[in-house]
């Protein structure tokens, strides 16, 4: 075997963490290891008024911050073109939004809208398709492009409603990207944590019975940290994890394997 660095190091590793929303989402936990780690980082958030809540944290891991609305034209081109030209090289890619109408959100799916369904599958799936293109021709032969998932795209989980098909739809646009990338080195994963309390899952409706129920029935008995999640977004994107592409991994206690 030819001599390598740790493979659990991200140092000399750059990347851009797209969901930045505060100290308690996903992108904050993964991003907070990876800049343990070594990473060098540019995270975003969603615009200028998330931007004071934002700074404090980008700061404290030596982070750039950009906004990025991926529902603005161009707003994706930017935000890979300004990682480009900060690192020229990109390493890791972690996809962590998603968003849904709270009308559609807390409806039946057979009532959604055909409005809110495509911009809820633009924003939390396609979105990912997206920033995949436009930073392909600046990954690195081994780099890993990660997204957030949830058990909902696999079971109908209550109250989850239309996040649940578009998560569905997220997790099946991982293994095609694994297929169309894999030659070219690049490792395509996604993330499926058990429920966290974010901003983003206090639109749901009952979430604290999500909880609640997940506490009681995994087998680990507890919910997962924002820790958990970045140190299995670290794995992934370090060379310990280098032949693997294509799945969804869970980090939830345990919670999916109970029937």
């Amino acid at each position: 075997m030819s001599e390598n660095k740790s493979v659990f190091s991200l140092q000399g590793k750059r990347g851009l963490i797209i969901g930045l929303a505060n100290e308690h989402s996903i992108a904050y936990g993964c991003a907070l290891v990876s800049h343990q780690l070594g990473a060098e980082l540019m995270v975003s958030c969603v615009n200028q008024k998330a931007e004071p809540y934002v700074k404090p944290l980008a700061d404290q891991m030596n982070a750039t911050l950009v906004t990025c609305n991926v529902e603005e034209d161009g707003a994706l081109e930017s935000l890979v073109a300004q990682a480009v030209a900060q690192f020229g090289q990109l390493d890791f890619v972690i996809h962590s939004i998603a968003w849904a109408p709270l009308d559609d959100l807390h409806g039946r799916v057979i009532d959604s809208s055909s409005t809110g369904f495509l911009r809820s599958m633009n924003v939390s799936c396609h979105s990912f398709a997206q920033v995949a293109k436009l930073c392909e021709p600046h990954l690195s032969p081994d780099a890993s492009l990660i997204t957030m998932s949830y058990l909902g795209a696999e079971e109908a989980v209550a109250h989850y409603g239309l996040m649940g098909p578009v998560k569905a739809a997220l997790e099946s646009l991982v293994r095609y990207l694994a297929t169309e990338l894999g030659e070219k080195g690049i490792r395509v994963h996604a993330i499926s944590p058990g429920p966290i309390p974010t901003r983003a899952a206090s639109g749901l409706l009952e979430f604290d019975t999500l909880m609640e129920k997940a506490i009681q029935r995994s087998p680990l008995k507890r919910l997962v940290t924002l820790e958990e999640v970045g140190q299995l977004a670290a794995f992934l994107i370090s060379n310990a994890s280098s032949g693997m592409t294509g799945q969804t991994l869970y980090v939830d206690g345990g919670y999916h394997i109970v029937n």
